[in-house]
């Protein structure tokens, strides 16, 4: 048995941001468009208006005050409220390879590591391209690893599933080297023009490298134990649809998108994580008070204050729960790499962290880091 380091971190950005206000004004347009549109039907309670958004809403309901997105054009448009992306050609890189190949490089060269130095590549994501072949293969090509290439979908989860599903490997001897990629075009899921969830998601792709920790050199963390668990609810789903409406090759239906029944998320998954991390730690002999950092999923700042609490068993001092999500918004597995990407420095060696992923499933993954 090997041990693991966690080696490397890349997060790929895309180029575009929508604040707020951006995103209100365009929602608001849109509402006025639906409700002239459907005046008789709304004057004779057939159909229900549809209300305004606005700035200040979203931020108390998330704490997301602007997002990233591949496409911004698209998305502000009132006469559409979804990105406007490309269609590449069958034998062009397709589009979550591209932005994930971003990420990898970057986390191999933090890692000091190139792509024939890697035995298996990872592709964990909400949402996949295409059914076959395996984006995870398409990347491995791109990167010029070696080994082995596969996907996997844990939802939100599926970056610490992909976590440990990769040092388990590593640990077992059947690959040296690993890489984790989470490349999540969340804006094609989300549907713009619902109230409730319009303002959520962002895009972003993020990748993780694990090697055998004797091989490991400069800024790196030894995973310790990793934990995963699933519950089944409906109260988060995607029942299909994903790019190819933002590609118009599909109709544009509401029950093909993101859905969600966001009372039930907050208090079914609120506690569920809370005891998921509290027994992790216990079962290694970590205490609240042994913790430097919590690096959670980035769905909403409320749910992360309440963990964070729960799990130290007080509020979070500044920085030892960090959020992203004010920024980047909920970029589904990714936040939690983000998180700790831009947040692991100041640590010293001996100190301990975790890295934890929530969402859909129900599902939540649990990574116990210390830096080396």
């Amino acid at each position: 048995m090997y041990d693991v380091a966690l080696t490397g971190t890349g997060v790929f950005t895309p180029p575009h941001t929508i604040t707020n206000d951006e995103l209100v004004k365009a929602f608001n347009a849109y509402v006025n468009l639906f409700n002239a549109e459907h005046a008789d039907e709304i004057a004779a309670g057939k159909v229900e208006a549809k209300q305004h958004s606005s700035s200040a809403f979203i931020v108390a309901a998330s704490g997301i005050e602007q997002r990233y997105v591949l496409d911004k054009e698209g998305i502000l448009d009132p006469t559409r409220m979804y990105p406007n992306l490309p269609a590449y050609a069958d034998d062009e890189p397709g589009q979550m390879a591209r932005i994930g190949v971003d990420a990898c490089e970057k986390a191999l060269a933090m890692a000091g590591l190139r792509g024939e130095d890697v035995d298996l590549v990872l592709c964990a994501a909400s949402n996949m391209e295409r059914a076959y072949p395996a984006v995870a293969v398409e990347i491995q090509q791109l990167l010029g690893a070696g080994g082995f290439a596969f996907d996997m979908n844990v939802a939100c989860s599926s970056a610490t599933f992909g976590i440990q599903t990769a040092a388990d490997m590593i640990r077992s001897g059947s690959v040296r080297t690993a890489i984790v990629v989470n490349p999540e075009i969340c804006s094609a899921h989300l549907e713009w023009r619902d109230r409730d969830c319009h303002f959520i998601f962002g895009d972003v792709a993020t990748a993780t490298v694990l090697q055998r920790a004797d091989d490991a050199t400069g800024d790196a963390f030894k995973v310790l134990s990793t934990r995963c668990a699933t519950q089944f609810s409906n109260n988060i789903r995607n029942n299909n649809g994903f790019l190819r409406r933002a590609r118009d090759q599909m109709d544009d239906r509401r029950d093909m998108q993101f859905m969600q029944n966001g009372r039930k998320v907050f208090k079914e998954v609120l506690p569920l994580v809370s005891q998921h991390i509290a027994a992790h730690m216990a079962d290694e002999g970590i205490g609240a008070d042994d913790l430097r950092r919590l690096w959670l999923h980035q769905a909403n700042k409320t749910m992360n204050d309440y963990i964070g609490k729960k799990v130290l068993g007080r509020d979070p001092a500044e920085g030892e729960q960090p959020n992203i999500l004010q920024d980047y918004a909920n970029t589904s597995s990714a936040g939690s790499i983000i998180a700790f990407a831009q947040h692991r420095d100041g640590l010293a060696p001996g100190d301990l962290g975790v890295i934890c992923s929530f969402g859909a499933g129900y599902s939540v993954g649990s990574v116990i880091l210390q830096k080396i």
